[in-house]
């Protein structure tokens, strides 16, 4: 009996590793509400990779995003591609869309999926700041994009044309209209109910072999980004981008109107790097830097000849079009809002203006200290001054003497101050 019960333990144990080691395990990350931007291409990449060392089962991307840049949407999508491990695209929650750059990436995935009431689609290329392009340059951008989302809507086994109408015309669907016409997989409630709906159905790959993949219970992993990625991505919000700019640029002028104060300028110093870069990796228009620095000039113009406003509504109006112009983001929510460069903006003319006030009026101020603030100061003579004599000035007894006869307790003025002797002159002489 003993024995019996030994051994049945030790199946018991090695029946239980078996299960463990063989459950099925998934990476999962999110994209939520981020637009794609080279962070969110590092984030993806990361997790494709981390899913190959632990040997993972499948990568799961929730995905939310209003679009983004094409370099990075295709890097994103080239190590989809290569991905040794299946990689599921879910745009979830309801009311998630998967716009511009997001509908690429759900159409390249190996399993694409919607939650109800999200919606994909409108991936028409659009040139950097919105701008009207000319009919060559629209043609070779539809041609270019069409092409590429061909490339791997085909090999997945999805509607061809219409994904490509999608790029061509701006077309959108719904997760409903998408999975009729065979734009995606599966609508599912939630990952539970998807991987329920994907049992033991096959799964063509990229390159043609084909998988199936058992995740109902699977051990989700969740990735989070790093700190460093968090902040990364923080920053490269455009809006965000030219505020840390204008904050790190009036900490600078803050440090030239008072030298040695120290903390403005590294405040300043640390938040201009910071800015410069996160918009090193978003389109950038250097350009629009002059029209920020013309806008502390105008500032530093007004605050010296006094334009009653003029120069400073000019410094205001260069410094709002150039948070505008900043970042040439082809999507709305990869641009500075109107609002966002208003309310930086106007408070900074102000403050800039009033510093500049501060700096001007103390350099015009006369001098109150050392041997200069002691000129024109009055003192009363303490002894009868004929030449020399002594004097009371600003709580000290000092020599003195004078071109002319002063007598005790009359008020003297001092006019010069040679080494530790002042030259005075009776009041009103």
């Amino acid at each position: 009996m003993p024995r019996g019960r030994s051994l049945l333990t030790i199946l018991a144990v090695v029946f239980l590793a078996t299960t463990v080691l063989s459950a099925s395990s998934i990476v999962k990350i999110r994209i939520d509400n981020n637009t794609i931007q080279p962070i969110s291409d590092e984030y993806i990449g990361r997790a494709i990779e981390q899913a190959r060392q632990t040997s993972a089962d499948a990568v799961l991307i929730e995905l939310r995003t209003p679009g983004g840049l094409v370099d990075s949407t295709r890097s994103i999508i080239e190590k989809m591609l290569a991905s040794p491990v299946p990689v599921i695209v879910y745009v979830a929650p309801s009311g998630a869309r998967a716009a511009s750059a997001g509908f690429f990436i759900l159409e390249a995935a190996d399993v694409a999926a919607m939650a109800p009431g999200t919606n994909t689609g409108a991936a028409h290329p659009v040139n950097f700041g919105g701008e009207k392009m000319d009919d060559v340059m629209k043609q070779k951008l539809e041609n270019d994009s069409a092409a590429f989302m061909r490339s791997f809507v085909g090999p997945r086994g999805r509607n061809v044309a219409l994904a490509e109408s999608g790029v061509r015309e701006s077309k959108s669907w719904t997760d409903k209209e998408a999975l009729d016409q065979h734009l995606i997989d599966y609508v599912a409630r939630d990952q539970e109910d998807l991987f329920k709906q994907m049992e033991g159905k096959p799964i063509k790959r990229f390159d043609g072999k084909t998988v199936t993949l058992n995740l109902v219970g699977a051990h989700v992993v969740d990735l989070p980004m790093t700190v460093k990625q968090r902040i990364l991505d923080f920053l490269l919000d455009p809006n965000i981008a030219f505020l840390v700019l204008a904050v790190g640029a009036l900490a600078l002028y803050a440090e030239f109107n008072h030298p040695g104060a120290v903390l403005p300028g590294v405040v300043g110093v640390v938040f201009i790097l910071l800015a410069l870069f996160a918009l090193n990796l978003l389109p950038t228009r250097y350009a629009a830097f002059t029209l920020i620095m013309a806008a502390f000039v105008m500032f530093a113009l007004e605050a010296k000849f006094a334009t009653h406003g003029v120069l400073g509504i000019a410094g205001i109006a260069l410094m709002t079009i150039g948070g505008l112009l900043l970042v040439d983001g082809p999507i709305p929510e990869m641009r500075v809002k109107l609002w966002t460069a208003l309310a930086v903006s106007v408070p900074l003319g102000a403050i800039t203006v009033f510093l500049m006030s501060i700096a001007l009026k103390a350099r015009r101020n006369k001098v109150v200290t050392g041997k200069q603030g002691m000129i024109g100061s009055v003192g009363e003579a303490r002894t009868d001054i004929d030449p020399e004599g002594k004097v009371f000035v600003k709580g000290e007894l000092w020599n003195a003497h004078s071109s002319a006869p002063v007598q005790m307790g009359e008020h003297v003025v001092v006019r010069k101050i040679e080494g530790l002797e002042l030259e005075v002159e009776k009041v009103g002489s």
